[in-house]
């Protein structure tokens, strides 16, 4: 009888603990950490003041006519060029917009000995060249496509030889204005820096242009031309 009554109050007094105990081995919550948010990928701001350096090649496709009637022949005076950029961009969503000028230094010649005077070298050189122009583009974040047209000049000597003897018979010299057309793709390297490569085609203007005892030809250009590009972006507003 002892033995069954320490043994009824041992089951009375596990039931009165197994609630305890329970609770105390319960499932207890994990705390799970949430995983990182995932970091944006930075988007490239256009919006700004620029300047740069460019520097490529160039071709000028030139025909003379004496006198605007006569043909004697074209040539393509060819070279390098370098010379620098200053621009204005503002981005609209995808959208960007810009105006830009642009001066080079430039090294294009040619010749060709002229049709309707065989004894004649005629040559012509091109050592400079400007282009304002307006852009319109569109970006891919950090890829920048964009198209430029606008207002084009070119500095030019031209020389009449003696096939013969090589010397000088009659020189001279101009500034044509014209227009320009052309495109590009530039990649932003870092919020500032940016490089791209740009074709451009000068459409310039028919010249008279007279050699004294030597007559008037009339000379027709074209000029095509590839240069890399190299910009520091500005601040949005200058001197901020």
């Amino acid at each position: 009888m002892k033995s069954f009554l320490i043994l009824t109050a041992s089951i009375v007094a596990l039931s009165a603990a197994a609630p305890a105990l329970g609770a105390d081995f319960a499932v207890q919550p994990v705390n799970i950490k949430a995983p990182p948010m995932p970091i944006a990928a930075p988007i490239t701001d256009w919006t700004g003041y620029y300047i740069g350096i460019n520097s490529g090649w160039g071709a000028g496709h030139n025909c003379w006519n004496f006198n605007g009637v006569t043909p004697e022949g074209c040539h393509n005076s060819t070279g390098g060029s370098i010379g620098g950029q200053i621009g204005y961009r503002w981005q609209i969503f995808n959208m960007v917009y810009g105006i830009e000028g642009q001066g080079n230094w430039a090294d294009f010649s040619g010749s060709n000995v002229s049709t309707a005077f065989p004894a004649d070298t005629l040559r012509t050189k091109t050592d400079a060249f400007g282009l304002l122009a307006g852009q319109i583009g569109y970006a891919f974040n950090a890829v920048l496509l964009y198209a430029k047209g606008g207002a084009a000049v070119t500095s030019n000597t031209y020389h009449i030889d003696s096939v013969a003897t090589g010397t000088e018979i009659a020189k001279s010299s101009n500034v044509r204005w014209g227009g320009a057309l052309g495109a590009g793709v530039e990649v932003s390297l870092t919020p500032s820096w940016s490089a791209g490569v740009e074709y451009d085609h000068l459409f310039m203007q028919g010249t008279n242009v007279a050699f004294p005892g030597a007559g008037v030809d009339r000379v027709h250009q074209d000029v095509d031309l590839i240069t890399a590009r190299f910009n520091y972006k500005l601040s949005p507003v200058l001197g901020k």
